[in-house]
């Protein structure tokens, strides 16, 4: 995938995953040019997503239903993925 891409296609798997209330996704990789990640072409992505589908989860569990929301791209477009992932009733 193209990395210009890669973050409506976070968004996009997030959106079908969680239905979410609110949801941001900002490419970070131009801070990491020079780390092991960037040099293989991965990208460092931060997320802030508000979802119902987040209530009664803890933050491990909701880390981990994002990771599996994106799929093979934590192998082949992901180097890194800051989540905040929370439940619609913590606003």
């Amino acid at each position: 995938m193209e990395r210009h891409e890669r973050p409506a296609e976070i968004e996009r798997r997030l959106r079908e995953a969680f239905d979410p209330e609110s949801i941001h996704v900002e490419d970070e990789s131009h801070k990491h040019a020079g780390h092991a990640g960037a040099a293989t072409g991965l990208g460092h992505f931060r997320v802030s997503i508000v979802s119902a589908a987040f209530e009664g989860m803890n933050p491990l569990q909701r880390h981990r239903a994002v990771y599996a929301a994106m799929g093979e791209m934590m192998h082949t477009d992901i180097h890194a993925l800051s989540i905040e992932a929370l439940a619609s009733s913590e606003l």
